[in-house]
């Protein structure tokens, strides 16, 4: 029984860490894309509250929380109250099996660094990324709204149409690692980086990846010049803010993913490949081998998560939004195909190989 309490604990303190972690980098990336896409636009961003606008996001939280919450007469309440809070909580269910490090050591308990390691991994991610599109349904449904509606009909379209070519882009991954668990998957890569034996699997991910979390240039859900903001029009306060905070946690979601799949977790980049060069230059190699080994392993993940987060943004700040027709047309006539090719092309160099 002590055992089982004990157990219990510890993953409500993973939880709770992972939970409170993940909160403070969903209220600070808005501000990092807006710091960066302020300097790639040659401007400040913001910079009022705080130093250099660090407490903006603090201002931000409170303006919104004590903001008038408008329901509009006709909208299906139970429906619409439902929508933000589902969508969101399947946005935080995705980090329960990724793993953020290797395991550490307490009081001589060894605690591993994930919250669980469930053998169909994978599957499961893909399970509730799949229904945090009803969400997105129910708000634009649910507000009585046309435009709403629409935006809601565009994203379901949208997800749908991308979830295929996601999954099939990581089939790779998976012949390689000969699992569906995503602790698995990164043991697997300890020797090399799968973003080496995969890199079309990898620019296939990140392309549907952009598309899934609705993100420049495949933002076509929240089209203001013909949906006003799209699904979460006829939303205000803190529902209003739910959705944009499910936004940013699909981002880091699919950024971790990413790191997971591809670039080795939480592991640093000394595989053996690596190894081998550094070993080769005097002095400087082993000295580099010593200072990357003291880096721990959550850190290497973080810094992983927070490049990729990076790159959603300058990817923002420079290409223009496709028009819905190319974007549908460019995920079942060119991406669906080309993920197809990349597992045949996998099967074949392993048989081969």
């Amino acid at each position: 029984m002590s055992e089982l309490i004990i157990a219990l604990s510890i993953i409500m303190v993973k939880v709770t860490v992972v939970f409170s972690v993940l909160m403070l980098m969903v209220a600070y990336v808005p501000l990092m894309e807006r710091k960066v896409l302020g300097h790639m636009q040659v401007r400040h961003g913001p910079r009022r509250v705080g130093w250099h606008g660090l407490l903006q996001p603090i201002a931000d939280g409170l303006k919104l929380f004590f903001k008038e919450e408008i329901i509009v007469d006709h909208a299906n309440k139970g429906l619409y109250h439902l929508a933000p809070v589902l969508y969101m909580t399947c946005a935080l269910a995705l980090y329960a099996v990724i793993p953020f490090g290797n395991e550490i050591n307490i009081l001589g308990r060894v605690i591993p660094l994930h919250i669980a390691d469930v053998n169909i991994g994978i599957l499961y991610i893909f399970a509730i990324s799949s229904l945090g599109i009803y969400g997105v349904v129910l708000a634009g449904w649910s507000s009585n709204n046309k435009y709403s509606l629409l935006g809601a009909i565009r994203a379901s379209a949208q997800m749908i149409s991308y979830e295929l070519p996601l999954g099939l882009s990581i089939i790779g991954v998976v012949m390689l690692a000969g699992s569906l668990s995503m602790v698995e998957i990164v043991n697997a890569q300890e020797n090399v980086w799968f973003i080496l034996l995969q890199p079309f699997g990898f620019l296939l991910y990140l392309i549907c990846a952009f598309a899934e979390c609705s993100r420049t240039p495949f933002d076509l859900v929240e089209c203001e010049n013909e949906l006003v903001a799209g699904y979460q029009t006829e939303y205000s306060s803190m529902k209003f803010a739910l959705f944009y905070m499910a936004e940013y946690t699909h981002i880091i979601a699919v950024s971790a993913i990413a790191v997971t799949l591809f670039l080795g977790g939480w592991r640093d980049p000394l595989m053996s490949p690596v190894v081998w060069v550094l070993e080769r230059i005097p002095v400087l190699g082993s000295l580099t081998i010593q200072l990357i080994g003291l880096v721990p392993p959550v850190v290497w993940f973080l810094m992983k998560v927070i490049s990729f987060v990076f790159f959603f943004i300058w990817v923002r700040a420079t290409f223009p939004r496709f028009r819905y027709d190319q974007l549908m047309g460019f995920g079942w006539k060119v991406l669906l195909p080309l993920t197809l090719v990349n597992i045949v092309i996998t099967a074949f160099i392993m048989i081969i190989v």
